[in-house]
């Protein structure tokens, strides 16, 4: 039994020697202990002293052999020990050799203690080797989950760049098995047809510098050319370096990242071009424009730009539908590609705008030259859907480093000769000016100041008399507004009504137009004078219009019969049923409405069919044409006069300026007349001492 369990405590494994184990095995090592013990003990009792030190020795050799042998089980060393050590030393005693006791005691000490040592060794080093062994363990099933679970494999190679320990998923990715792969040339599978080519792919000769200089490297973009086509695969490796520092190949990670870097291309295109014109979108005009600016400012020259801008395209989407304007600005795109020379690039800017970057203008005559080809271009007809359509073209060019070092300076100023362009009534090219700078920064100003002309009270409105044609006698005004800015002095409502206008400003200020004009004829005119007041195509737009005039009325106690609403046909260009609905609400309060300005515009005899108009005014430009005999203008007043007359309605003609221009208006039939000859527009105190006069009516003025 004994044998057994020295056997069996030599070859103990730390995981499955129990204590059990150990307790058995150490009663039975000192039990040996015992017998020698005794035997030592026995030789001293017979006073056999020379063979007693012979024993000892043997003994000892034992003790120090059990020490070295039998570390993994400690307890029955020292147990073995121990007991022969005390019959040793009982034996000197007896014995009075005082040598061998103080041996005795010195060989089972440092037996004890080295024991014990080579034990907490022996215990460390099994410890680490099964905290090796569980982290092998961990780093195998890691990696098995890795191949089996991920879209990654792994990849080993030997010095000579040949495959090694193929995973099946680099054979996957391969489209081979892993025994085929298994010492192959790497680089052969993955450069295909150019392997030994100068044109290998895309990162493929990275890659091997890298390798070549033994250099760690993560997320290196390669193109694998497979047989399945390109692929893009995503690198990453270090070299493999044993404990001696040998060299000894490379081991790494790889994925495919095709669709990714697809996915990612397509990113980088859809921010770059418009995906309706396929053209460049204004990111990349931006990036050409300012390449083209380094590029003039280096070789000392010059580059332009132009901003295009369709007329009339808004009318074909309102009319038409996005659908068809999508498409015309589809055609729009690829006539302008086709008019591109190299060294030039357009693009699509936003909506119905278009930019083109010439980066050398040194020859001026090109910028006049294309610019007056794209408006003709763009002008030509359209045929989309089985219609046939018509827009213009206005171009705005800004030449750099001249008219800007920016590309924003160069932009704006562009897009300043586009406004100057279109003012001019479109279908024409402008080249900017200083001066449109300047315009602009006095317009920026202006509005800088109208949007506090209200608060600063800086608005107040003059009334012009409208007398009736036979009698002369006033029988209403038109309220008009004026601005006496603090900082621009008198500004001409020429200036700041269109400024309004655009600025949406004109609907507060419409708004209190409309209550002090009402306000004033409540409290100062007699009851049969009327109030006309000009309203914006913006205001009818406004949802709560009626409530404006409703709460205009209450608050100043105006009788609504004595409140005419002027309008001009600019009203039904805009969501023309928006503006009826408006106006039918005010004429159901009692309002009458006037339609200004008739003939000079978008004129169209459906107006009058779908809203009844008390008044039609006959604009000044009629009025002075009959007056010069002019036989247009002539027919023009006398048909207005016979439609309004038919449909029950009066006529007001505008811009009498003498007692000839009056007679004529009578004479033609016209039922009012507004001018200068009858009264300038005039402050509210002037207008009160009207009514004061003979007859009512207004101080005429003398020829």
């Amino acid at each position: 039994m004994a044998v057994s369990e020295d056997k069996g405590a030599a070859t103990a494994d730390i995981t499955h020697y129990g204590v059990e184990d150990m307790r058995r095995h150490a009663v039975a090592s000192g039990a040996k202990g015992v017998v020698w013990a005794i035997a030592l003990m026995v030789f001293a009792h017979a006073g056999q002293g020379d063979k007693l030190e012979l024993v000892w020795s043997i003994a000892a050799v034992l003790v120090l052999a059990s020490a070295i042998s039998r570390f993994s089980a400690p307890l029955s060393s020292i147990v073995f020990s121990f007991a022969i050590g005390v019959g040793g030393l009982v034996a000197a005693l007896a014995t009075s050799n005082g040598t061998m006791a103080v041996v005795v005691l010195t060989t089972v000490f440092f037996a004890v203690f080295g024991l014990i040592e080579n034990a907490r060794v022996a215990v460390d080093a099994r410890i680490g080797q099964a905290a090796i062994q569980e982290k092998s363990e961990v780093v195998s099933m890691l990696l098995r989950e890795f191949e089996e679970n991920q879209a990654d494999w792994l990849w080993q190679i030997d010095t000579r760049r040949r495959l090694q320990a193929v995973s099946p998923r680099f054979a996957f990715a391969l489209g081979k098995t892993a025994s085929q792969l298994e010492g192959m040339s790497f680089f052969e599978l993955i450069a295909g047809t150019n392997w030994g080519n100068a044109g290998n792919g895309e990162g493929v000769r990275e890659f091997a510098d890298k390798l070549k200089r033994k250099e760690p490297f993560s997320d290196l973009l390669v193109s694998v050319s497979l047989e399945n086509g390109l692929r893009w695969w995503e690198l990453s490796g270090t070299p493999i370096i044993d404990e001696n520092g040998t060299f000894q190949g490379w081991r790494g990670v790889g994925s495919d990242v095709t669709e990714k870097r697809e996915s990612s291309e397509k990113i980088a295109y859809l921010a770059r071009y418009d995906t309706l014109t396929s053209l460049p979108n204004r990111l990349m005009i931006n990036e050409a424009l300012g390449d083209a600016l380094k590029y003039a400012e280096h070789w000392r020259t010059r580059c332009a730009f132009l901003m295009v801008d369709l007329d009339r395209f808004k009318a074909v989407n309102d009319s038409l539908g996005h659908l068809v304007g999508d498409q015309m600005l589809a055609q729009v795109a690829s006539r302008l590609k086709g008019m591109i020379h190299e060294g030039e690039i357009c693009g699509r800017l936003g909506g119905d705008e278009f930019g083109i970057v010439i980066r050398d203008a040194s020859d001026k005559r090109r910028i006049d030259t294309l610019a007056r080809a794209v408006i003709k271009r763009l002008s030509e007809p359209y045929e989309i859907e089985n219609q046939i359509l018509y827009v213009g073209a206005s171009v705005g060019s800004a030449i750099g480093p001249r008219d800007g070092h920016t590309v924003e300076e160069l932009l704006r100023n562009a897009d300043l000769a586009l406004y100057r362009a279109k003012d001019a009534g479109g279908g024409e090219h402008c080249d900017y000016e200083p001066l449109l700078h300047a315009n602009a920064e006095e317009k920026r100003r202006l509005e800088n100041s109208l949007r506090s002309a209200l608060e600063k009270n800086e608005l107040l409105l003059h009334y012009q008399p409208v007398v009736d044609a036979k009698t002369e006698e006033v029988v209403g005004f038109e309220a008009l507004v004026r601005w006496n800015s603090s900082e621009h002095g008198s500004v001409s409502p020429a200036k700041f009504i269109p400024l309004a206008e655009d600025t949406r400003l004109i609907v507060p200020i419409g708004t209190w137009v409309l209550q002090q004009a009402c306000n004033e004829a409540a409290a100062s005119w007699p009851e049969n004078v009327k109030i006309n007041v000009n309203v914006s195509p913006e205001q009818l737009l406004e949802p709560e219009f009626a409530t404006t005039v409703v709460r205009a009325l209450s608050q100043s106690g105006l009788d609504p019969k004595r409140l005419e609403i002027e309008v001009t046909e600019s009203i039904f260009l805009r969501d023309a049923s928006i503006a009826r609905k408006a106006l039918e609400q005010c004429m159901a309060l009692g309002c009458s409405v006037a339609l200004d300005d008739f003939g000079t515009g978008y004129s169209s005899l459906g107006y009058l069919r779908k809203l009844k108009f008390s008044t039609i005014k006959v604009d000044r430009i009629f009025v002075q044409g009959a007056a010069q005999h002019s036989p247009e203008s002539l027919a023009i007043i006398r048909a207005v006069v016979a439609m309004a007359d038919s449909l029950g309605m009066t006529t007001t003609a505008e811009g009498v300026e003498n007692d000839d221009e009056a007679e004529m208006i009578r004479q033609l039939g016209c039922t009012k007349i507004q001018g200068f000859h009858f009264g300038r527009p005039m402050p509210a105190a002037d207008a009160r001492l009207i009514f004061g006069r003979p007859h009512g009516g207004p101080e005429r003025k003398k020829a």
